[in-house]
């Protein structure tokens, strides 16, 4: 272990601006080396943090044998310039990985680490490719940044956008001298604006943030060139395919579905990439452990998934980096790639890829009674029987009254809950399989494919799958959301006739977890998951226009039988 001392320097950007950094020297005698590899993170909250939040203190990297670079981005911190999201990410992360690779007692390699937008910005970097990055470990990222931030099936991420549009916004007011905006600010981190006259673009915003990037993500559709502009999928050509990636994710994390999509991306051929690339890039490894955004602990929600849950990456990405920028056989490449903990046995299992397993269908068997009873099932395989036509079950949406959010992974307070109360919801649709008589394992991507109809022009749906434990316990796993433009989805713009032959497909938060034999699979269907999701109106207005006032109440009709089958597809692991 080394002694670490701190300093804090500045770098010049190509275009001028100052960007400031701590920086953490390991402190060495004549007898130890003084050439160092550089960790570098780039991120937007006040370089003393750190994400602390998630990593051990840069002191500990440090006095591993490692030169820290912690920098505030352009515009934030005491770094100068104008914050705009992720637009001068590309060229200034390529400007400071160069800049870092000179710093005195630097090895000339660099690596990079960090989360969320610091897990952003090390994409951006990659996509510059210079030479002295030699690996990266994003951790919950965005690989589209309209699918897997901003939006999910089409619908507004209201809680988690809004809380941090106000706090990017709060620490511009504060650069500024803003006294008054601040206050207004910090008052609406602490008490979310939801029920404004405009309960999606509140006025906080509109009055004390007019430069934040939540006005681009609620006003421009996905058709816009504003997402391809921004969204590391556009340049991933560029990222050299052996620039060895360590990903890390969550089950319970907004933003997992985004990370999944970098490691395939990169552990896929490519167009361009050459025949010689393979299938699967050993150079790219994933963990995904059952953590939300933050934190990374043992106790997601009101479930405690045991000692092995406890976070492990400081520790893993020290083993990554020393492979990578010391040139230390550590063995990472005679390991299996994916390490996915299972819920439920608790343990951490090993991939040689994503699990792909063939999907097994489940249909959804009801008698026309989901919402008041329990008696709609889930029935594996599918029925050999005939459901001929029969009663479809109606869902009512009141907007006075919706489904509130419980958990998940699209909210502040994501993780497992006990839902029992909320599924006695009369606005709930559920359906229940048997008892499991032996343990079901699930490893991958789930979809759900619906017959929906409706009377208005634009509703949602939310679905939520659930462990149902003996003693009538229901604990969610998995949600997807999905906001239905009628006319767009070619959907009976009434309940009754059926709607045509085409269906519907929600694609849920992936998952790896066992279920006890004993135990039930749920599937919960709402019209509603507020406030991780606005309140759809039924009106099919913008959501920067949709007043509270004109909302809707919306009757929603789910069809399941021979003729219009609505299936859940699970990837059922051997």
């Amino acid at each position: 272990m080394y002694e670490v001392t701190k300093s804090t320097t500045s770098m010049v950007t190509r275009d001028g601006v100052r960007l400031d950094a701590d920086v953490y020297y390991p402190v060495t005698g004549l007898e130890l080396p003084s050439q160092f590899p550089v960790l570098v993170m780039r991120q937007p909250y006040g370089r003393a943090i750190a994400s602390t939040v998630t990593y051990a203190h840069p002191h500990w990297y440090a006095a591993h044998g490692y030169i820290v670079v912690i920098q505030d981005v352009r515009g934030r911190g005491t770094s100068e310039g104008d914050f705009h999201l992720f637009i001068h990410e590309i060229d200034d992360g390529e400007d400071t990985i160069n800049w870092a690779a000179q710093l005195p007692g630097s090895s000339g390699a660099v690596g990079m680490y960090g989360f969320s937008y610091q897990g952003m910005t090390q994409l951006y970097a990659a996509i510059a490719a210079p030479a002295p990055l030699k690996t990266i470990c994003p951790a919950m990222v965005a690989y589209d940044l309209y699918r897997d931030w901003a939006y999910e099936g089409g619908a507004f991420k209201l809680e988690t956008n809004l809380s941090w549009a106000i706090q990017l916004a709060t620490e511009t007011a504060r650069r500024r001298s803003d006294p008054n905006g601040y206050q207004q600010l910090i008052s609406a981190a602490n008490n979310l604006p939801l029920f404004d006259r405009i309960p999606a673009y509140p006025q906080c915003l509109t009055t004390y943030a007019r430069e934040s990037f939540y006005h681009d993500w609620i006003h421009e559709p996905q058709s816009s060139s504003y997402w391809a502009k921004l969204s590391p999928k556009t340049y991933f050509q560029r990222v050299r395919p052996q620039l060895p990636m360590l990903h890390i994710g969550g089950w319970f994390d907004f933003l997992l579905q985004g990370t999944i999509n970098v490691f395939q991306a990169m552990t896929t051929s490519l167009p361009g990439w050459g025949e010689e690339q393979s299938p699967c890039n050993p150079l790219h490894h994933l963990i995904v452990g059952p953590w939300s955004h933050i934190p990374w602990g043992r106790v997601a929600g009101s479930r405690d998934y045991g000692s092995n849950a406890v976070n492990p990456c400081d520790s893993i990405q020290l083993r990554w980096f020393n492979h990578f920028l010391k040139g230390i056989d550590t063995g990472l490449l005679d390991e299996q790639p994916v390490q996915l903990f299972e819920l439920g046995s608790n343990e951490w299992r090993q991939y040689g890829n994503w699990p792909a397993p063939v999907p097994q269908a489940y249909r959804l068997h009801t008698t026309g009674l989901a919402s008041h009873t329990q008696d709609a099932q889930l029935v594996h395989p599918d029925p050999s029987f005939h459901q001929h036509p029969s009663l479809p079950d109606i869902l009512i949406h009141d907007p006075w009254r919706p489904v509130p959010t419980l958990g998940g992974h699209a909210t502040l307070t994501a993780g497992s809950f006990n839902r029992a109360w909320l599924d006695c919801r009369g606005d709930v649709l559920i359906y229940t399989s048997a008892p499991l008589s032996q343990d079901l394992h699930l490893a991958g991507a789930i979809t759900l494919e619906l017959h929906v109809g409706s009377d208005r022009a634009s509703f949602d749906l939310c679905a939520t799958l659930s462990e149902v434990e003996p003693n009538g316990h229901v604990y969610n796993f998995s949600q997807g959301y999905g906001r239905v433009d009628s006319e767009a989805e070619n959907i009976s713009p009434s309940p009754y006739p059926p709607p045509p032959q085409a269906s519907l497909v929600l694609h849920l938060q992936p998952a790896c977890i066992r279920i006890p034999a004993g135990h039930a699979v749920r599937l919960s269907i709402s019209g509603a998951c507020f406030p991780a999701f606005p309140v759809n109106p039924g009106t099919g207005c913008p959501l920067y226009l949709a007043n509270g006032m004109e909302s809707l109440v919306t009757t929603i009709v789910l069809w399941s039988h021979d003729s219009l089958p609505s299936r859940l597809w699970l990837p059922i692991a051997g």
